[in-house]
């Protein structure tokens, strides 16, 4: 196999050949360390402290916030609601026409 210098010495580096050009045997692969089966699982008391615990953390939105956010989503939803039926129809159209169906 024909090889130019930059890859001769990248696998040179990487330990897959030799300096003389043969290549180097395989290495074998570590395992990687099993998971320490000492870790306990959360009983469901902690669990829903935990979470009670996380969610005061959330900033959540104030009632005016809620409301323009919704109103943004809803217009959002019927705009492309409106375009996906009008593409639609228009293709309907230009496929039957294609096809003289009409």
């Amino acid at each position: 196999m024909a090889m130019n210098r930059r890859t001769r010495r990248h696998l040179q580096r990487q330990g897959e050949m030799t300096a003389d050009g043969t290549p180097a045997g395989r290495r074998e692969r570590r395992q990687a360390p099993a998971a320490s089966p000492t870790t306990e699982r959360a009983g469901p008391a902690q669990f829903v402290g935990e979470v009670r615990s996380e969610l005061k953390k959330v900033i959540w939105p104030t009632r005016s916030e809620l409301v323009n956010y919704s109103i943004v989503v809803f217009i959002t939803i019927v705009i492309l609601t409106a375009m996906i039926a009008g593409f639609d129809w228009i293709l309907g159209e230009a496929v039957l026409r294609l096809f003289d169906v009409n």
